[in-house]
């Protein structure tokens, strides 16, 4: 046998694999893996072959991860005490800052250690999750990062927050410390909270 080019038979060939093709319709044989064999017009063994498939055109959505349409329904369920409330932008960022503090235990999360160490007088940029109720969880927990000097910033999801710290569960606050291993993904974090407009 010899298909290529030809459409597929299942009485004949055997799909071992899909491959996308432009220009091709969908369900070609594309490659011959292995030749199959006839015999008076009956199969003998089946013929392997690449199957050529449509090659699927990514979406807007697909391509920019949904992030903006995501972003804005998260923000609307935000509760009233979530500010300064850091942009899409900066909520990406602070992610990733949390993701590699994460990796290397540079991190403290939930209230009562975040709580702890702010009494201990640790060091570090304070990112909450902008959808915590109820807000007496940890309403307080701004206050202390106020008046230790502590720059803080709410992301929109408790659950975005958590899987960046590598949880499976929603995490409402962490802390992240300053470290060598990110020091410049860290400075850009903290100089863009800095400068978020505070509460008034």
């Amino acid at each position: 046998m010899s298909p290529v080019g030809s459409t597929y038979d299942p009485y004949q060939h055997e799909i071992v694999c899909h491959t996308p093709a432009e220009g091709v319709e969908p369900g070609t044989i594309a490659v011959v893996k292995q030749d199959g064999y006839m015999l008076h017009g009956r199969t003998i063994r089946h013929a392997h072959r690449n199957m050529t498939k449509v090659k699927k055109e990514k979406t807007v959505e697909e391509e920019t991860g949904g992030t903006e349409k995501s972003y804005q329904e998260l923000i609307a369920n935000v509760n009233p005490i979530a500010n300064p409330l850091a942009s899409r932008k900066l909520s990406k960022k602070l992610y990733k800052c949390v993701k590699k503090a994460a990796k290397i235990k540079q991190i403290r999360r939930g209230v009562k250690e975040v709580q702890k160490f702010l009494n201990k007088g640790e060091k570090g940029i304070v990112v909450f999750a902008g959808d915590t109720l109820p807000i007496e969880v940890y309403c307080h927990l701004p206050i202390m990062c106020e008046d230790r000097n502590l720059p803080y910033a709410y992301v929109p999801s408790k659950v975005d927050l958590g899987s960046s710290a590598g949880s499976k569960r929603p995490t409402c606050v962490i802390m992240v410390k300053p470290h060598d291993e990110y020091k410049e993904a860290y400075a850009e974090c903290l100089e863009e909270v800095t400068s978020l407009p505070k509460p008034i």
